[in-house]
């Protein structure tokens, strides 16, 4: 079970060269596993999976799992070269977004004057699926479970098993006084946790810059908290601010440390393989 690191950086895609070790690439996960393809949020990461696929001369045939469907989670599927070709089979599932429905939220962000392809006329043999609240689904190898966050709009996070490897996926998650239930169930005893931690506990009190409650984020306290209560093997830090840069990302991976030792911060380019050790990644 290998995890494909294609995009780390939350609310805006923010390339440059003071963000050029982490990344500056939006949402995108790609995990692989005998075959298997599971890609997680389609952010402008996902440019790259389909890049990957295409030299790699296979047919796309994979599900693409969202967590809800907030521009940087999702403006990289028009961008997706095998949404281009006939023989290429996405299943896209995700929660329900609201009054529109996940399909008509896809053509929506696809339709004029916004792209020039318009959703109905792509050539792959895309589907759609809108899960229940905690309802989970077996996907080739994996199994997948769910459980609600706190983030504006539908958001869930994930849990992918395989082999027995486990994989959490908490991205755009708001942390509560104490530890969410939610994630604690789902992500016990899981090898890797990736936890989104876009503020410092600073920022997110206001006591650096506006306070950013109820901005629908966490910080890498509340992730190390997570990780503790739930025994899990390694926390990958996710979803960095898009104005922090390489070193601001280091310092957060510093400070979490001192809480929790096995914390790394995710970075474009990597491929974890959670049949190895994750506490080699930690002391690389």
């Amino acid at each position: 079970m290998k995890i494909h690191i294609h995009g780390v950086r939350g609310s805006i895609a923010s390339p440059g060269l003071e963000t050029a070790y982490f990344g500056g690439n939006t949402p995108c996960l790609e995990v692989v596993a005998d075959g298997t393809r599971l890609v997680l949020d389609a952010g402008s990461g996902l440019r790259n999976v389909g890049d990957r696929i295409l030299a790699e001369g296979k047919v796309a045939d994979f599900t693409l799992l969202f967590s809800h469907y907030h521009w940087d989670h999702l403006q990289g599927l028009p961008f997706f070269g095998p949404l281009y070709m006939a023989a290429s089979r996405i299943a896209c599932i995700g929660p329900r977004p609201g009054v529109l429905g996940l399909r008509d939220s896809l053509r929506q962000q696809m339709a004029p004057p916004f792209f020039p392809v318009p959703f109905d006329s792509l050539p792959s043999q895309l589907t759609t699926r809108e899960l229940r609240l905690r309802e989970g689904f077996v996907q080739g190898g994996f199994t997948v479970k769910s459980a609600p966050t706190n983030h504006p709009d539908p958001c869930f996070a994930y849990r992918i098993e395989h082999g027995g490897r486990s994989l959490v996926y908490a991205t755009d998650t708001e942390h509560y006084d104490c530890v969410d239930p939610e994630l604690l169930r789902l992500a016990r005893g899981a090898d890797l946790l990736v936890y989104d931690a876009q503020y410092l506990p600073e920022e997110y009190a206001g006591q650096k810059g506006p306070a950013r409650t109820g901005w629908g984020h966490s910080t890498y306290e509340a992730g190390a908290r997570l990780a503790q209560a739930a025994g899990v093997g390694a926390l990958g830090l996710f979803h960095h601010d898009p104005r922090r840069n390489d070193d601001g990302v280091r310092e957060i991976e510093a400070r979490a440390r001192e809480l929790f030792p096995a914390t790394f911060a995710l970075r474009e380019g990597e491929v974890l393989d959670l049949a190895a050790p994750l506490v080699d990644r930690v002391a690389a």
